[in-house]
């Protein structure tokens, strides 16, 4: 991801996550921290004509690396694509030393939560109201000693 993939990374973000949508700000300040030796990694996925169709993001700090975002629109749910940028970030946060890989997904969200379990993350606790405005809890999962061959890898279909 690079600055000129803030506007369309916006869009997306503000149609797929209309309550709790990240600031155009936030995505600059997270893109400032994600150049070498930065704690950031950011990726796009888009198609053959260049439109953005979805996006992730890493943060990597002492060893340990936390999700920051992952999106998948709409129209390309189900295609795989939601495992691809998984995968990236995985094999990312394993070139980068992670002992430990942490994300918060939606307890109303059982796709994403399973393809995390896919993934080999586990359920490690719960954070009360942390989606906000919505007041829904997260469910905190971990991976193990992040691999470079995610356990998926091999399942990821890619459209």
């Amino acid at each position: 991801m690079r600055w000129w993939d803030i506007a369309p990374v916006m869009e997306l973000e503000l149609e797929l996550f209309p309550e709790d949508a990240w600031s155009t700000g936030m995505y600059w300040s997270e893109l400032a921290e994600a150049h070498p030796g930065g704690t950031r990694h950011y990726t796009v996925a888009t198609t053959a004509d260049g439109a953005i169709v979805g996006y992730a993001g890493l943060m990597v700090v002492a060893g340990e690396g936390d999700v920051q975002t992952i999106a998948v629109d709409h129209r390309h749910q189900g295609t795989g694509l939601g495992a691809a940028l998984l995968a990236d970030l995985v094999r990312e946060a394993a070139r980068r030393g992670c002992t430990e890989l942490l994300l918060e997904v939606r307890v109303d969200n059982p796709r994403a939560q399973r393809l995390y379990e896919r993934f080999g993350f586990e359920p490690v606790g719960i954070r009360r109201g942390y989606y906000q405005p919505a007041n829904v809890d997260a469910l905190v999962m971990c991976l193990h000693h992040p691999s470079t061959e995610p356990k998926d890898l091999k399942e990821t279909r890619h459209g």
